[in-house]
């Protein structure tokens, strides 16, 4: 790989991982909780290093996708409690994936959703180290709804590389 590749985390992350990943990852797309911040909070001063962050935001109809609610991530975004005071982690955005159905109208109101709750947070005063330019929503699957409604970025690993093997 060249030495200047720059390595992102897609995909659920558990706190006791962090320290592995925070040396070589640029941006990590999936901090769904309080906790997980934190934590990378925590490694990244260790090593004295700045990481970017998408925070999830949880907006699909399933149990089984988890993130931030709207409520909370706005009480965290306008640094509740203490945001600014994570130095070593940046929020550069938000990323969501939407319900998984075949209902088009279902997933363009949960992408128009986390856009418009996107530019609301855009308009208020933020912490220092809180700089939204990064909207993720749309799949493989869904790409093309997710810009329509505003993505700025887009995760298609599955249209690229295939459908996942489970074994």
């Amino acid at each position: 790989m060249p030495a200047d590749i720059e390595w992102h985390l897609i995909g659920s992350l558990q706190t006791n991982k962090v320290k592995y990943i925070v040396p070589f990852v640029s941006l990590i797309h999936s901090v769904d909780r309080r906790k997980l911040l934190e934590e990378i909070q925590k490694q990244a001063a260790r090593i004295d290093r700045q990481v970017d962050c998408l925070l999830q935001i949880h907006i699909a109809q399933e149990e089984t996708k988890s993130g931030f609610d709207y409520a909370e991530a706005e009480a965290l975004l306008l640094d509740g409690p203490g945001l600014a005071t994570l130095t070593h982690c940046r929020i550069v955005g938000l990323m969501g994936m939407a319900t998984f159905t075949d209902d088009k109208a279902h997933i363009q109101a949960e992408f128009r959703g986390l856009k418009a709750f996107f530019d609301r947070m855009q308009a208020q005063a933020l912490p220092p180290n809180v700089c939204l330019e990064v909207l993720s929503m749309g799949m493989s699957g869904d790409f093309e709804l997710a810009i329509a409604e505003g993505s700025t970025m887009i995760r298609v690993g599955s249209a690229i590389f295939g459908a996942r093997q489970y074994a």
